[in-house]
């Protein structure tokens, strides 16, 4: 179970920072295919908030992907006096 800890731990690490990169590849070809005007300034607000929120889920998955390739979770505590 440890190993498959790693292994995701590997997997969360690598695949947050292909998602930002898809996130701001998505973003400019959103952006660069929208009408000029009010229409491009929507779809840039748009983008702007959707990076704003998804970028520190990245971070914490990245976080997440570090720890459990570190083996911080390999001894998860059974009861409240473990803690």
């Amino acid at each position: 179970m440890n190993t498959i800890k790693k292994l995701l731990g590997v997997v969360w690490l690598a695949l947050a920072p292909l998602l930002v990169g898809f996130m701001f590849m998505q973003a400019a070809d959103k952006i660069s295919k929208a009408a000029d005007g009010i229409v491009k300034t929507n779809t840039t607000l748009q983008w702007v908030i959707i990076l704003i929120i998804f970028l520190p889920i990245c971070a914490g998955l990245a976080v997440f992907g570090f720890y459990a390739l570190k083996g911080e979770y390999s001894h998860l505590p059974e009861n409240s006096e473990e803690l």
